[in-house]
C-alpha cells in the first residue's frame, strides 16, 4: 500500500481569534503560519488553512496571493514532489482543464508546485507538491 499523503482543506472563517481558540485551544492542533487575515493548523496529520472572511455576507469567493486569485473554499492533497510531477503529467495527457495550471510558487524553503481543477459539481482541488511533505513543512510560511 502507497504511503497515504496529507489532506489539505482551504475554509473561510468569521474570526481568527476564535479559529485559534477552537482548533488550537479546545483540539490542541499545533499551529503553523499565522498573520491577521490566514491560520495554517496540523489537523491530525493534514493541512488546514483558515483564512479570514473579510464579507461576512460571503460564504465562498477567492483570495489574492502573489500573481494569481486561488478559489476558496477548496480541499485536495499533498504530494511529495516526484507524485505530483507524475500526477500533473497525467492529467495534461488527459486533457484535464486546469483552473490554475501546474507551476511552482515560493522560493526557498516555501516552494511548492500547485495545480487546481475544478469537478464537474464546480468543487476546487488543490493539488500541492513539496520536496518534504512532513508536517513541519506543512506548516511553514507558505
Amino acid at each position: 500500500m502507497a504511503q497515504a499523503s496529507a489532506f489539505h482543506l482551504a475554509f473561510t472563517v468569521r474570526d481568527i481569534g476564535e479559529t485559534r481558540a477552537f482548533f488550537g485551544g479546545l483540539l490542541g492542533c499545533t499551529e503553523g503560519y499565522v498573520t491577521d487575515s490566514r491560520v495554517d493548523f496540523d489537523f491530525f496529520g493534514h493541512h488546514l488553512v483558515a483564512h479570514l472572511r473579510r464579507d461576512p455576507a460571503a460564504s465562498a469567493g477567492s483570495l489574492q496571493t502573489d500573481e494569481q486569485r486561488i478559489p476558496l473554499p477548496h480541499f485536495g492533497v499533498i504530494l511529495d514532489l516526484p507524485a505530483w510531477e507524475k500526477l500533473a503529467e497525467r492529467l495534461r495527457e488527459r486533457g484535464a482543464k486546469f483552473l490554475l495550471e501546474p507551476r511552482v510558487r515560493g522560493k526557498g524553503a516555501h516552494e511548492q508546485a500547485i495545480m487546481f481543477l475544478t469537478d464537474p459539481s464546480g468543487n476546487t482541488f488543490e493539488f500541492k507538491g513539496l520536496k518534504d511533505p512532513t508536517p513541519a513543512q506543512l506548516l511553514a510560511r507558505r
